[in-house]
């Protein structure tokens, strides 16, 4: 029996956040930043991403840690969604007035990195209970998820589903409020 938990990604932790974005990919060159710093993410130089994370670590925390048998194994980010200024500008939210885009109360899920040799062990479900745990200790009272459907895009590669799976999601509470893309809904859930 393998042994998960999610810790909350904080600086006495950074060396095991590293070692679940370090190696070949685009975890490796975008350290969750695409949403955060938007077109600037994209470059091929992946040391101002690699920086802003750490920072965001240092204040935070910006998402959680995942632990399959006390090794670092996966990544979930969560924050207040106003901070991710390329996440409010995007397509997915362009219809969606309520609540306002600016509201602090409302906390996104953006991103899942679970390392190859960690992947299909139930791990994504984990990050995510965390995730939403993180965002109501920082008073959150809605986290919001923008998911791929791999029933409607098959096959969904690993360039996509950083995003999260919607199965996920549903299966952890969310609900699904819209679906500005045909396999790209966004989901909600309601914290109390």
């Amino acid at each position: 029996m393998t042994a998960v938990t999610v810790e909350p990604a904080t600086a006495d932790r950074w060396d095991d956040v590293v070692a679940v974005f370090d190696g070949p990919g685009d975890p490796g060159r975008c350290w969750c930043q695409w949403f955060f710093r938007g077109a600037s993410a994209d470059r091929v130089d992946a040391e101002p991403n690699h920086a802003a994370l750490r920072a965001q670590v240092e204040v935070g925390p910006p998402g959680v840690v995942g632990y399959l048998d006390g090794e670092p194994a996966g990544w979930c980010a969560v924050a207040p969604r106003p901070g991710y200024t390329r996440l409010t500008r995007s397509p997915l939210l362009r219809d969606l007035a309520d609540p306002p885009l600016g509201d602090p109360a409302v906390w996104s899920v953006t991103c899942f990195v679970v390392r190859r040799p960690a992947r299909r062990r139930g791990l994504s479900s984990v990050l995510l209970a965390g995730a939403v745990d993180l965002a109501r200790e920082g008073g959150a009272t809605l986290v919001e998820g923008y998911p791929v459907d791999p029933a409607v895009r098959r096959p969904a590669g690993a360039a996509e589903l950083f995003h999260g799976v919607l199965s996920v999601f549903l299966a952890a509470g969310f609900a699904e409020v819209a679906r500005p893309q045909p396999a790209r809904p966004v989901v909600r859930l309601a914290l109390p």
